[in-house]
């Protein structure tokens, strides 16, 4: 029995996250909510921003060198507040604060 060749698990999310822009809003608040693990959030906000068009259309939306954002987006990325709320921005998100 032959099986036909999948998509890799990354592929998959960033396909459910394109065409669903309300769980590509759930999956940011839930990486937001894993404090244990920073990097979470880059690679989630990376596969945002891969659904939403591509590093290099989002980077020049948010005024970022494409190859800072990959930089700032990659596990062991440590970005500025100012470049995650230009992307965010960028993708047509905000970034916002509420009580635990």
């Amino acid at each position: 029995m032959k099986h036909k060749p999948g998509i890799s698990h990354d592929k998959a999310v960033i396909k459910a996250l394109r065409e669903d822009p309300e769980f590509a809003v759930e999956y940011l608040k839930a990486a937001m909510e894993d404090t244990d693990e920073p990097k979470v959030l880059l690679i989630a906000l990376r596969q945002v921003t891969e659904a939403r068009g591509g590093v290099a259309k989002v980077a020049k939306a948010a005024g970022i060198e494409r190859e800072s954002l990959y930089r700032a987006l990659s596990p062991k990325g440590n970005p500025r507040f100012s470049t995650l709320a230009a992307v965010t921005k960028a993708i047509g998100l905000k970034l916002t604060v509420e009580a635990a």
